[in-house]
């Protein structure tokens, strides 16, 4: 491949004394940095009789930074690359806009005969790749890629140790990256976070774009840097984080030297670090803290030597490259050995999701408006994963994954069921099964709760642990801020900050029978807290019996009380009452299986908007699933629910309930229970609005009188 052309013509470099022209596409977000360094270079000369080495011609970006216009003049201003390159020729291209452009405006900067400084990474694909490599080839024009450490004369001082054999024979090459990522990183964009989007390959996670630096220094430092330099890889993905892609990942690989190289990355660490790769060698270590530019060498027991150099910028590189003809720092063809890891990442199983009661949030202190924060300093709350640093630095120092070394988040629990607590029957027929909830994870807070419930049809009608939402259990209450404990499950809703991990789960669990019958039962319960601290009593019962034909009723009384063992009210709250508008949630609820053209209607109103935070006398729910069609009609069955707002998600999940703290927190005071009751028809069939409000009053006729004694 060529990659010291000129504008002269390829392989021929320009005049060394020419102002070079730049053009940067994407000059949001990092692109801020490279308008900084081409304003930089070009003023490296003032003072001098040298001319600029570079000039910034014109920008394109479809929300250009404020004041560009002002600088450049509203002509130099684009919105798109099209436009920009059927203006301007400009000598040097810099892109930096999302992974899955970089290619399609390579070749419109090749096609312009422009040079091109392109961001990392590369490509999202290796088959991408290949034709970046073939556009560049045939163009003759240099492309550069932006990984700076590749510029760093400490990486050049390292390669240098283990080329004369200072370190002894390398046994393997290791790096540590553990950095922290808030939530606001991840709203940055479109594709933050994707491993594809809109049907194309994105792959936006640790491993390839935040610390993908950590992968392509490493095998810098091996040497092993084209496509064919690599051999096997085993990639070990995980989120903690509601991403498509990884934040937490190790990757292991074998180079064609046959060296060995792990590395232990992460977005989740409680404090961010300087990334660094360690080549263990026979007769010392050698440290490279690749954003420091600091190289740290040990030998045997002796203190470490440490040196401080400096780098060179990839674009003042690229300027002498096509001015001089001196060798790129990171010609594309270069980066073939990151792009086998990148692909091997791309066609990976998706991450597997950390179990929650790994991770916790953390909620950063206000940071002073008039002080500049420090690198990694997280605006907004950030999950992190629980000793993550610690395995970080065993992959890089023990050559193994995070599953071969058995991290705590890697390993499956052992599975454990539910335990069955009760089946109820209608007309010889089992329709819904009560088990207590114990196989439930910490985290998804465990409590009592009927799955599967069934149509007389047999078409299920409940979920239970769905992917999106662990902590739904078929029917059963649930709060999720009972004085400050999550009796909910999942992520806790906090004041100003959002959806946040914390160690605040809490259960509910099954406390004896008060009766039983073939018709129903009433059960005791406890909630308690996530320290065991005592918090309510509960008297539950639930009844079950036939409306008609197609049709039976599910009615779930629930009293709690104060625990004996307090002395104070206990509030029951809602993310509504914490601060989210139309967030009451909380209370009775109703989590419904996948299903398809979903209608949700009152007697006033339908639709998911409409319905959602309104009181009304019924609900009705008719759905389409694969066993069939099915109609829930749900009614308050006292006074106290009927003034509760009904709870509806039907674009997000689906399921309905009735908020118990819509907007502001229930109060349970000594000698004062709170009661909440609801009845749901079940019925075969999707129904129109006139037979739902029928079926509603068909329940109503058919009601027993009594609690099951």
């Amino acid at each position: 491949m060529t990659t010291s052309p000129g504008p002269g013509g390829p392989g021929d470099p320009a005049d060394p004394g020419r102002t070079l022209t730049v053009a940067l596409l994407g000059a949001g977000g990092h692109g801020r940095s490279h308008l900084r360094a081409v304003r930089e270079l070009a003023a490296s000369t003032v003072g001098t009789s040298a001319p600029p080495p570079v000039r910034l011609l014109a920008v394109a970006d479809p929300a250009p930074p404020p004041g560009i216009e002002d600088e450049l003049g509203p002509d130099a201003v684009f919105r798109t690359a099209q436009d920009l390159f059927a203006v301007h020729s400009p000598d040097l291209t810099i892109i930096c806009t999302p992974i899955n452009t970089h290619l399609e405006l390579a070749e419109l900067a090749f096609a312009a005969g422009s040079h091109v400084l392109l961001e990392k990474p590369p490509t999202p694909s290796l088959a991408s790749f290949r034709r970046l490599l073939a556009a560049a080839d045939a163009s003759g024009l240099a492309c550069q890629v932006g990984f700076q450490s590749l510029g760093s004369d400490a990486l050049a001082r390292l390669r240098t140790l283990v080329a004369d054999g200072s370190l002894g024979k390398v046994t393997g090459i290791g790096a540590v990256g553990t950095w922290l990522r808030d939530d606001a990183y991840w709203s940055r964009a479109r594709w933050a976070g994707r491993r594809t989007l809109d049907g194309a390959p994105v792959v936006d996670g640790v491993v390839t774009n935040p610390l993908a630096h950590a992968v392509a220094t490493a095998l810098a430092v091996d040497g092993s840097t084209r496509v064919d330099d690599v051999l096997d890889i085993d990639v070990d993905l995980f989120h903690a984080n509601r991403i498509e892609s990884d934040d937490t990942s190790s990757v292991r690989l074998r180079t064609r030297r046959g060296t060995t190289v792990a590395l232990g990355l992460t977005l989740c660490a409680s404090v961010q670090t300087a990334p660094r790769v360690v080549v263990h060698g026979t007769l010392g270590t050698a440290t490279l803290y690749y954003t420091q530019d600091v190289l740290e060498v040990t030998h045997g027991t002796d203190a470490p030597t440490t040196e401080r150099l400096g780098r060179t910028p990839l674009l003042a590189n690229l300027v002498d490259h096509v001015r001089t003809g001196a060798p790129l720092l990171c010609p594309v063809e270069e980066t073939g050995a990151f792009m086998r890891v990148l692909d091997a990442v791309r066609a990976a199983p998706d991450p597997r999701e950390i179990p929650p009661e790994h991770l916790r949030t953390e909620i950063p202190e206000p940071w002073p408006a008039d002080e500049p924060a420090p690198p990694g300093t997280p605006r907004t709350p950030h999950i992190v994963v629980a000793d993550v640093a610690e395995w970080c630095e065993r992959v890089a120092h023990e050559l193994r994954t995070f599953t071969e070394l058995g991290a705590p988040w890697t390993v499956e629990p052992p599975a454990r069921e539910h335990e069955v607590l009760a089946v109820a029957h209608v007309a010889g027929r089992p329709v819904a099964e009560y088990v207590d909830g114990s196989g439930a994870r910490p985290s998804d807070s465990p409590r009592p709760h009927l799955h599967p419930v069934r149509t007389l049809g047999g078409v299920v009608v409940t979920d239970s642990a769905p992917a999106d939402h662990t902590w739904h259990v078929g029917v059963a209450p649930g709060v999720q801020d009972v004085d400050g404990h999550n009796l909910w499950g999942g992520r806790t809703y906090v004041r100003d900050h959002g959806y946040v991990w914390r160690d605040d789960h809490g259960r509910i669990e099954h406390d004896g029978w008060a009766s039983r019958g073939d018709d129903g039962f009433v059960e005791n319960l406890a909630w308690t807290g996530h320290d065991g601290v005592p918090l309510l009593r509960e008297r539950r019962s639930v009844r079950w019996w036939r409306v008609r034909a197609d049709a039976w009723a599910l009615e779930l009384r629930s009293a709690l009380s104060v625990d004996p063992d307090r002395t104070d009210a206990v509030a029951l709250g809602s993310p509504g009452s914490n601060g989210r508008t139309g967030g009451g949630y909380g209370g009775f609820f109703w989590r419904l299986p996948a299903c398809t053209d979903v209608r949700v209607r009152t007697a006033a109103a339908e639709g998911e908007d409409d319905v959602h935070g309104t009181t009304a006398p019924w609900l009705a729910w008719s759905a389409r699933t694969a066993r069939g069609a099915f109609t829930l009609v749900a009614e308050p069955a006292c006074d106290e629910a009927a003034t509760d707002p009904w709870v509806v998600r039907v674009a997000s999940y689906p399921g309905f309930g009735s908020a118990i703290a819509w907007d502001s927190p229930t109060v349970v005071t000594r000698g004062t229970p709170a009661v909440r009751a609801h009845r749901v028809a079940v019925a075969d069939g999707y129904l129109s609005r006139d037979a739902a409000a029928s079926l509603a009053r068909a329940m109503a006729r058919s009601r027993r009188d009594g609690p099951v004694r």
